[in-house]
């Protein structure tokens, strides 16, 4: 199975399918849906986001334990666990491995943590590109300070250097 693109992108069949968010399941929300809030913001709780993945609540707590999918803690009295839509899916991508790949626990860790290191990668080149981008254009636009000739002198500003007539 392909990685689930961090970009939460669905496809048509996936954005008509509606997935509870309620445990007596009486409000439903289509999968599409999902993708329109902040994927970091922590808004389901265990017995929702369990249901959202496809698994028990245990499952999830014990994934928490081992340090696999970390949900932030809820402020105030109760201080439950509350998932975030990227939080389900990588629930869903650790099921995935289990199940259909048949990678074991250490390895679904080390693979989530070679998956984010290339991500990690992946938002650095775009940086980088985008900054590369923005100082070429800047280059063209903004004046020199100074320009040196061949035989090493100095000069304030750009100098426009006369064409050399080719001789034969």
């Amino acid at each position: 199975m392909a990685a689930e693109s961090l970009e939460f992108e669905y496809s048509e069949e996936e954005s008509s399918e509606s997935v509870p968010i309620e445990e007596d399941e009486q409000a439903q929300v289509p999968a599409g849906e999902l993708a329109k809030t902040d994927p970091d913001l922590p808004v389901f709780v265990i017995n929702v986001a369990a249901q959202l993945a496809g698994m028990h609540p245990q499952t999830l707590r014990g994934y928490d334990r081992q340090g696999l999918v970390v949900p932030r803690r809820a402020k105030g009295q109760g201080r439950g666990r509350r998932y975030s839509i990227r939080d389900i899916y990588k629930l869903r991508r650790i099921q995935s491995l289990s199940k259909e790949a048949g990678v074991n626990l250490e390895g679904i860790r080390r693979i989530l943590e070679l998956e984010s290191q290339l991500e990690d990668a992946h938002r650095q080149l775009v940086s980088m590109t985008q900054l590369v981008a923005k100082l070429q254009r800047e280059e063209r636009t903004a004046p020199r300070v100074f320009t040196a000739g061949y035989a090493g002198d100095v000069h304030l500003g750009r100098t426009h250097r006369k064409r050399r007539e080719l001789t034969r």
